[in-house]
C-alpha cells in the first residue's frame, strides 16, 4: 500500500512539474518579473486536481481491500474452543466398561461358540447335578449382565450433566464467533456432540438387549431342565401299577 502511495504522488509532481518546465505562450505576460499565463495556469491547475482526484480514489480502493482482507481474515479465523477430546474421552469410557465386563464376551467372533456352551439345546445327557450347575451358571451370567446395564447406564447418566455444560460452552462460543469459519466449526461441535449421545444410546441398549436376552435365554433353559427332571420322575409309567 505504502509503495502505491509513494507511485502516485510522484506520478503527481511529475505532471506538475512537466507543466510549469513548458514554455510560456504567446499570451503569456510578465508579472513583477515572473512569467504568467492564464491559460497555462488554469491548465496545470485542472492537471492538478485530476491527478489528485485519481490519488484520492486509489487511496479509497486500497483502504476498501485492506477492509476486505481484514473481513477475509476474520472468516478464516478458527474456533477457539474444541470439545473433541472431551466427547471422545466420554465414549471410550463407556468402551472400556463395556470391554471389561464380566460374563460373555461382546465381539462376535466368540460370542457364538460361548453361548452354545453356556446355554446347551440338549439337556437328555446331562445328570441332575450337572444340570444343576448348568442353571447356577446361567443365574450368574445373567446376574452379570444385569449388572453390567446398571454399570453403563450410571456411566450414562454422569456424562448427561457433562454434556450439558459442553452444550452450554459451545453454544456461547458460536453466539461470539466473529467468522463463518468459527460459526461452521461450532456447528460441526454441535453435530459431533449429538453423534456421541447417540452413540452412547447405542452402546447403552447393547448392553441392555444383551442383559434381556441372556435372561430369555436362562427362562428357556430353565423350561428345558424342568422338562427332564419332570420325565426322569415320571419315567415310563410301569413304576406304579393300581391294584
Amino acid at each position: 500500500m505504502k509503495r502505491k502511495m509513494k507511485t502516485l504522488v510522484s506520478t503527481l509532481a511529475l505532471a506538475i512539474a512537466a507543466s510549469i518546465a513548458q514554455a510560456p505562450p504567446a499570451n503569456a505576460f510578465i508579472l513583477g518579473g515572473i512569467v504568467y499565463d492564464p491559460t497555462n495556469y488554469a491548465q496545470n491547475l485542472l492537471t492538478a486536481a485530476r491527478t489528485l482526484e485519481m490519488i484520492n480514489n486509489q487511496i479509497k480502493q486500497l483502504t476498501n481491500e485492506a477492509a476486505m482482507i481484514a473481513n477475509q481474515a476474520k472468516e478464516l479465523t478458527q474456533l477457539p474452543y474444541s470439545a473433541k477430546a472431551a466427547l471422545k474421552a466420554r465414549l471410550v469410557e463407556i468402551d472400556k466398561l463395556i470391554q471389561t465386563a464380566n460374563g460373555l464376551a461382546y465381539d462376535v467372533a466368540t460370542i457364538d461358540a460361548a453361548f452354545k456352551t453356556l446355554f446347551p439345546q440338549d439337556y437328555s445327557a446331562f445328570s441332575n447335578l450337572a444340570m444343576g450347575a448348568a442353571a447356577n451358571a446361567h443365574w450368574k451370567e445373567a446376574s452379570r449382565a444385569l449388572n453390567d446395564a446398571l454399570v453403563i447406564q450410571a456411566k450414562v447418566t454422569e456424562t448427561i450433566a457433562l454434556d450439558v455444560s459442553t452444550l452450554e460452552e459451545i453454544v456461547t462460543e458460536s453466539e461470539t464467533a466473529i467468522g463463518g469459519l468459527q460459526v461452521e466449526q461450532a456447528g460441526n461441535q454441535l453435530l459431533a456432540l449429538q453423534t456421541k449421545q447417540s452413540m452412547q444410546t447405542a452402546q447403552l441398549l447393547a448392553v441392555q438387549y444383551r442383559a434381556e436376552a441372556l435372561d430369555r435365554a436362562r427362562q428357556l433353559q430353565t423350561e428345558e431342565r424342568a422338562r427332564i427332571h419332570r420325565g426322569r420322575f415320571l419315567g415310563d409309567g410301569s413304576a406304579y401299577t393300581p391294584s
